[in-house]
């Protein structure tokens, strides 16, 4: 995938994904196993790489077809007249597997630190049976493990487990929320989603060091990465960072856009990131967009897209190193500061009031030129005020 990603083809990477689930899919089969179970595996692994939301937003629109014909299978593979021969038996299936799921999962998610109504929505949510029941039950079938009628019940039996969940998640909350209303709150209780506060675009030199303050906060936050080499290097320390394209409307989403606050574009080319300004504003105008700028040209093309948290690279940085520079020559501490700062404020200042007026490289350079005779001079009258 490395290979593939390197290419820059979006399309090798679905094709990339799909022969690797096909490959592992035969392979297991010649060993003996079930050829559902080696794409299952081959999905895992698929799931827990750095290319994972690049992956997902490469079948998307497959998704939807895909899970169609999957559960179109499993409705064919249904024996129903099960139910009309042995409804009492069927029933008890279906209540053992939810209790005994909903039991379990609750208790896990009590121990994890979940609140009650959060543990117990979970538990209920998961409480039906899995999807992978069906590759291990039609295996077992195969091989002799199990009868056919066995098989026939156990698929009765989870397929109806689906069914009821969502019936049975609509009364749960019901409940919960009226015992919220009628019994004291509890005192604390944990997030229960994984969705990320904060989605990180381009996760360099400068995204990093972002990341890394979000991570020191316990804030979570999904960074995104276009360089392969960049990918490999920063997970070899343990930062989350994930393959993909911000512009890509459908990765964004993947990521978890739709409810993430706040996007910081860290990206290093400038009209790549304006071009994820205009997608993020056009899609998620709810989140707090954070971003870097280049120089002072990106930083007036990000302000006619509506930025207006912006900070350059480098300024803050080399205002820093001139005070330090300065004090190395000698002057006082508190001189040194208060220059940077002066210079930092006039920077600004000039900066906000020239917005919106557009000027040729000429002009920029003999307003570069007024700007530094106009510092010097204020450098000057505080000297001249410091000496009275």
């Amino acid at each position: 995938f490395r290979i593939v990603a390197a290419t820059g083809i979006r399309e090798a990477f679905t094709a990339a994904a799909l022969l690797t689930v096909i490959g592992t899919a035969l392979l297991v089969d010649q060993v003996g196993l079930s050829m559902g179970l080696g794409a299952f595996l081959a999905g895992v692994l698929l799931a827990d790489s750095e290319y994972r939301h690049e992956l997902e937003a490469g079948i998307e629109p497959f998704k939807g077809l895909l899970l169609g014909l999957f559960f179109i299978a499993v409705g064919m593979s249904v024996n129903l007249g099960i139910t009309m021969d042995e409804p009492g038996k069927v029933m008890l299936m279906v209540i053992s597997l939810v209790t005994f799921k909903f039991a379990v999962i609750y208790s896990l998610g009590r121990i994890s630190g979940l609140g009650r109504s959060s543990a117990g929505n979970f538990a209920v949510l998961t409480s039906q049976g899995g999807e992978f029941a069906f590759v291990i039950f039609a295996a077992a079938g195969g091989t002799g493990l199990l009868g056919t009628v066995v098989v026939d019940e156990l698929i009765l039996a989870v397929t109806l487990s689906m069914v009821v969940t969502p019936l049975l998640f609509l009364g749960s909350d019901a409940i919960f929320r009226w015992r919220q209303k009628t019994h004291e709150p509890e005192t604390y209780e944990l997030p229960d989603n994984d969705a990320p506060q904060v989605i990180i675009a381009g996760f360099g030199r400068f995204g990093q060091i972002i990341g890394r303050i979000l991570q020191a906060k316990r804030v979570r936050f999904t960074a995104l990465e276009t360089s392969t080499h960049q990918v490999d290097f920063v997970r070899r320390y343990g930062d989350k960072v994930y393959y993909g394209d911000a512009s890509r409307l459908n990765l964004l989403r993947a990521a978890g856009a739709d409810k993430a606050e706040v996007f910081v574009l860290a990206v290093d080319d400038p009209d790549h990131s304006l071009h994820i300004v205009e997608i993020v504003r056009q899609h998620f105008p709810h989140m707090k967009i954070f971003a870097r700028a280049r120089n002072r040209t990106h930083a007036y093309a990000l302000m006619d897209l509506g930025v207006t948290r912006i900070r350059r690279e480098t300024f803050l940085s080399s205002v820093e190193l001139g005070r330090e520079v300065l004090v190395g020559l000698g002057l006082p501490e508190f001189e040194a500061e208060t220059a940077a700062k002066k210079f930092r404020d006039f920077d600004e200042r000039r900066l906000a009031e020239h917005y919106g007026q557009h000027h040729t490289e000429e002009e920029l350079g003999q307003m570069a030129r007024e700007w530094a005779d106009e510092l010097e001079e204020m450098f000057a009258r505080d000297e001249e005020e410091m000496k009275i």
